[in-house]
């Protein structure tokens, strides 16, 4: 079952991001078997949702990807990904930089041979705002009402493939 607005993991790599004031969320699915982060990252990418969202990203902002490409990522066999670098990597989770924003995915063993896929994001506040605090720009303020919408779209569709 999807659960959201949760708090970061302990050793969430969003950590520093939502510790230095920039917006960060927390998804969670649970699922009946267990996942490594490489099936998790190859489930996640190549979604019906995300593989519409790849063709977008080719053309928006000349970010092409393919199936092979994902492969090469989840096995850490390359350190970007269409528009998106990888910024720090570990055993359990993923942080993928996209200049202003972050992805981040996490697997955990739960008991029985159960895993929980987490998904989150970070947007960067680089706007100053009339009091000298950043802010986030206008533009990722508008979207975030979709952005939730979206992110449990994408961990849900993720969630289901693992499942079958």
């Amino acid at each position: 079952m999807l659960q959201t607005n949760l708090p970061l993991p302990t050793g969430s790599l969003l950590g520093r991001y939502r510790d230095e004031g920039h917006f960060t969320d927390c998804y969670a699915y649970d699922v009946g078997k267990t996942v490594a982060l490489s099936g998790f990252i190859e489930a996640f990418y190549t979604t019906g949702p995300f593989r519409l969202e790849r063709q977008i990203l080719k053309f928006a902002v000349k970010a092409p990807s393919s199936h092979n490409d994902v492969k090469a990522l989840a096995a850490g066999e390359t350190d970007t990904f269409a528009a998106w670098k990888v910024e720090a990597r570990e055993p359990d989770q993923i942080l993928l930089n996209a200049g202003t924003t972050r992805s981040w995915l996490k697997v955990a063993a739960r008991a029985e041979a159960a895993t929980r896929l987490y998904f989150g994001s970070a947007v960067l506040k680089t706007n100053t705002g009339s009091d000298g605090a950043k802010t986030l720009k206008p533009t990722y303020q508008a979207l975030m009402g979709f952005h939730a919408l979206y992110s449990r779209i994408l961990l849900t569709s993720a969630a289901k493939s693992l499942a079958l």
